[in-house]
């Protein structure tokens, strides 16, 4: 009886359109951010290495490299800061988490792109 009562206060939480990607995408997450006052949004750019949970906790991993350095980031896929994710490439993978990415540098990290018909 309590997890009706639990996926009944979860169901509320949840987005109507949740974003359609998949592992090996290249997604540009749009994340609205506080400053102060003021509301920006920024652009967070990378390929997606993991998807984990399900319902309101289901979270994405976002990796991409800048200055040399490999930066990952978590994302909550229904959270209501997260304005919109758009996929820029579909990569082609045979895995589910891609943390073998994690130990290469340079063009190794490229993944073949998956044509769209």
């Amino acid at each position: 009886m309590s997890q009706a009562i639990l996926d009944k206060v979860e169901a509320s939480s949840l987005k109507e359109n949740p974003p359609q990607f998949e592992i090996g995408d290249t997604v540009d997450v749009h994340l609205r951010i506080l400053e102060g006052n003021k509301e920006r949004i920024q652009v967070f750019t990378g390929v997606v290495i993991a998807l984990s949970g399900s319902g309101s906790k289901e979270m994405f991993t976002v990796r991409r490299i800048v200055a040399g350095e490999g930066v990952e980031r978590k994302f909550p896929v229904h959270s209501p800061r997260i304005e919109k994710v758009e996929v820029k490439r579909s990569g082609v993978v045979r895995r589910a988490k891609l943390y073998f990415l994690r130990g290469r540098t340079g063009k190794a990290v490229r993944l073949k792109e998956r044509r769209r018909n």
